[in-house]
């Protein structure tokens, strides 16, 4: 019994500097976000005019507050599927490599350690410039009649999306590849002698083994796509007319520009709600799997 509670005041006080830390840097800010949101203010005065709901009410009758949620709910269905399938696709392609595999992950890493300001200045200078850029070229010389991407409402979005993804699907493919190596390769040689093809090996054999890993990517694609900020607003800043807009642009426009910071608050609570929803959906996927 002595020695029980010796290891339990021993794990207190490891655990508990993480706690602390935690607490100061997450918890604090998030009870500060939260009675911002139910106030009035500016962020430069002292005076924070407590006005409840209000900001809520605000958002829920802004057309571009649903425009910003619509976008982000489009972002995270590209997210979860395009760069998925690139990323599964390439780290299969280059698992069965056994020459120049190092290089091509270095390769396919490549764009995700580039800052977002160069990613975005690649493609903005260099692939979509009206005049000089890739699709202009591919206009005049074959007549394509592409629009300009990220001046078209129609287009901008996904546009911009493609940037990100390019930056993006190489980190999936060396995850999604780190963990198809720790397949057991006697599985795989088993299920190649019964006679299974390429899909049924994936299904039967490595699926499972990496399914941890593909679920823990997958909640933390849905938790970045609705923090999603840096690219919107490097290529477009939320246009043309809030075709673009992400409630990371919208809570930045009411913060910096509005100078309202309640209502900044507000509309970042519901890019933390969403996060939270794909956590706590995580943990539940987590706890069934282990009562199994």
């Amino acid at each position: 019994m002595v020695l029980s509670l010796k290891r339990n005041k021993n794990a207190i006080f490891l655990v508990l500097p993480a706690v602390l830390v935690s607490m100061s840097v997450v918890l604090v800010p998030a009870i500060m976000t939260f009675y911002t949101s139910l106030t009035n203010w500016n962020g430069f005065t002292a005076d924070m005019e407590f006005i409840g709901l209000e900001n809520f009410r605000y958002l829920f009758n802004n057309k571009y507050f649903w425009t910003a949620l619509t976008n982000n709910i489009i972002w995270t269905f590209l997210f979860l599927t395009i760069p998925v399938v690139i990323g599964m696709g390439a780290a299969l392609l280059i698992l069965n490599r056994k020459r120049g595999r190092d290089a091509l992950q270095v390769v396919f890493l490549l764009p995700y350690v580039l800052s977002s300001i160069v990613n975005a200045l690649i493609w903005k200078n260099v692939i979509y410039a009206p005049l000089s850029g890739v699709v202009a070229w591919l206009n005049n010389t074959f007549g394509l009649g592409i629009p300009a991407l990220l001046t078209t409402r129609g287009t901008a979005l996904f546009a911009v999306a493609g940037v990100d993804i390019w930056h993006y699907w190489g980190f999936l493919c060396i995850v999604y590849f780190a963990a198809l190596r720790q397949v057991p390769t006697d599985q795989v040689e088993a299920a190649k002698l019964d006679g299974a093809n390429f899909f049924q090996q994936f299904r039967y054999v490595y699926y499972p083994h990496i399914r941890p890993t593909f679920l823990l990517l997958s909640i933390m694609i849905i938790i970045f796509s609705f923090l999603a900020f840096d690219y919107v607003k490097l290529l477009t800043e939320g246009g043309p007319a809030h075709a673009t807009e992400m409630l990371g642009t919208l809570a930045y426009t009411l913060a910096f520009k509005e100078f309202k910071l309640g209502r900044a608050s507000a509309a970042a609570l519901f890019m933390s709600l969403f996060g939270l929803i794909a956590s706590g959906i995580y943990i539940k996927i987590n706890q069934s799997e282990e009562r199994y």
